[in-house]
């Protein structure tokens, strides 16, 4: 029975396997012929992809050779079995870069593609106080070069919902949560991006974060995060289902305009 990525969130090791089958069916080798090219048996693969089996270096290393993929795959692994950074986002990343229009629903924290250093840095301290300094400003980099994505010649259009617990949650200390807000102020003036804020006296359409990607001639794309990994979902039917709960967050929160005023009135607060 093949690992079904729709019941639980994924492992990294998990997310490991459904990476090589998305690569594999992508270039239209069957699980014989990757195991072949790789050193081992098709039912190798096969374990592996439906996290059956924990992959080997070599066979890491193998399918970076065979997909021209350089160490992204090795390196995944290791981190995988490290546990030592957040494995599963890597393929969403690469998504998001290719995304035409992207559909953002965050309850607790600003988004990452928004966030500055100093709320990243803090964000990451919480969520891992024994992480290694290094480890840390290895992440908060990646994070930073994630943004890039917003300074292409033609970005993609954003449309952000965010609970009002995003702007109150103190992450950090009254600075940084000043900085970050001014940081959402400055983005709001982009004429690809829109926000709207959902106040704590409306009960959103949804309780957990979630985002949608929408690219030009390939399938909508849903991201859902938890604690252990997030979960990539490409089925129609959970996509549509997405994109109905999105309408009406969009429908219960308050208009772009409405929600920046809001902003800086919650930004004042930071400074008194």
């Amino acid at each position: 029975m093949e690992y079904d990525d729709e019941q639980a969130p994924l492992t990294p090791v998990a997310q490991f396997g459904i990476d090589v089958r998305e690569l594999r069916t992508t270039r239209g080798m069957t699980v014989r012929g990757l195991g072949k090219a790789v050193g081992c048996s098709g039912a190798y693969v096969s374990r592996v992809e439906n996290a059956k089996a924990t992959p080997s270096e070599k066979f890491a290393v193998g399918c970076d050779r065979v997909f021209g993929t350089g160490t992204m795959l090795a390196r995944q692994l290791q981190r995988a079995l490290e546990g030592d950074d957040p494995t599963w986002f890597e393929p969403y990343i690469n998504k998001e870069r290719k995304a035409a229009k992207i559909l953002s629903f965050s309850t607790l924290f600003v988004p990452g593609l928004f966030q500055t250093p100093e709320y990243a840095r803090a964000v990451y301290r919480a969520g891992a106080p024994r992480l290694a300094a290094s480890d840390l400003e290895s992440r908060l980099k990646a994070r930073m070069r994630r943004q890039e994505v917003l300074k292409r010649e033609k970005p993609p259009e954003l449309w952000v919902v965010l609970s009002e617990a995003c702007l109150r949650t103190r992450v950090g200390s009254r600075e940084v949560m000043a900085a970050q807000l001014d940081r959402l102020l400055q983005e709001a003036e982009a004429p690809n991006i829109n926000f709207q804020l959902i106040p704590f006296d409306v009960v959103p359409a949804s309780a957990a974060a979630f985002t949608v990607l929408i690219f030009d001639g390939a399938p909508t794309a849903l991201h859902v995060e938890g604690p252990q990994g997030g979960r990539p979902l490409e089925a129609a039917q959970v996509v549509t289902n997405a994109l109905a709960i999105f309408d009406r967050l969009r429908a219960e929160a308050l208009g772009h305009d409405a929600s920046v005023a809001r902003i800086r009135e919650i930004r004042k607060e930071y400074s008194l």
